[in-house]
């Protein structure tokens, strides 16, 4: 697993071909802080904050959205209200067609009060983020959502490894079904290796890398980008003052 060094980013952001990035973006925030993120997002975004029932999932939502859109910004050069979003089909956000000579791809996910935010150029990239919470039914999950050969793993672990291997086997699917577009009804379709001592390997068609997060205590976290990743940044998000 890839232990990030969570850093400062430069001013001037530079991602060549096959360099990945990672913003690591806390969620509680000031209600000032909150306000201002408001500001920048477009209309639809603030109608789908408006429908959560708890004011904090609303907040954290805006922060997200807030912070995905400055940290988009500072690549592209404009604004942070000037980003625009498309959608595909599963509702994946992507940038708009005028924005497409960017070349830009990324992906944000989301457990708790933390965010990670994946930045790709031309490369279809996925994130996944979770909480390492207790599961009643872990090992049902397993059998439901996991090859034959995962799932015997995962059952096979004593009770401290159990669920620490189920997040990692669940984040490393979910990232690259994100890169993708496909949903969780493919999860089982995605075959991963690992060990406690090895780093996990993506078993798919095509040239994916597959890089496993420690983003802080109790996460798990992957990233999955079509072909090779040289080089991984980890920086750690600043909110807008």
């Amino acid at each position: 697993m890839n232990v990030c060094h969570w850093l400062t980013p430069p001013i001037d952001l530079n991602l060549p071909t096959e360099h990945v990035h990672i913003w690591r973006i806390h969620l509680n925030q000031p209600e000032s802080i909150v306000l201002k993120y408001r500001e920048t997002l477009s209309s639809d975004e603030i109608t789908r904050a408006e429908r959560f029932y708890f004011p904090e999932h609303r907040q954290q939502f805006i922060v997200g959205r807030g912070s995905l859109r400055n940290i988009l910004g500072r690549y592209l050069g404009v604004s942070p209200s000037a980003v625009e979003f498309d959608y595909q089909p599963r509702g994946k956000p992507f940038l708009a067609d005028k924005f497409a000579v960017s070349g830009l791809r990324f992906n944000l996910s989301h457990s708790q009060d933390l965010a990670l935010c994946g930045v790709s150029y031309q490369q279809p990239i996925g994130v996944d983020l979770e909480y390492m919470r207790q599961l009643s039914d872990l090992e049902s999950l397993a059998k439901r959502f996991f090859l034959p050969a995962e799932y015997e793993l995962v059952a096979s672990l004593p009770p401290e490894q159990k669920q620490q291997v189920f997040f990692r086997y669940w984040t490393c699917k979910e990232s690259y079904l994100k890169a993708t577009g496909d949903g969780l009804v493919q999860l089982e379709q995605v075959a991963i290796s690992l060990t406690n001592l090895d780093p996990a390997k993506l078993g798919v068609p095509g040239e994916w890398s597959l890089e496993e997060l420690v983003p802080a205590d109790n996460f798990a976290a992957a990233v999955a980008v079509a072909g090779q990743i040289i080089n991984l940044q980890c920086w750690q998000y600043e909110n807008i003052e």
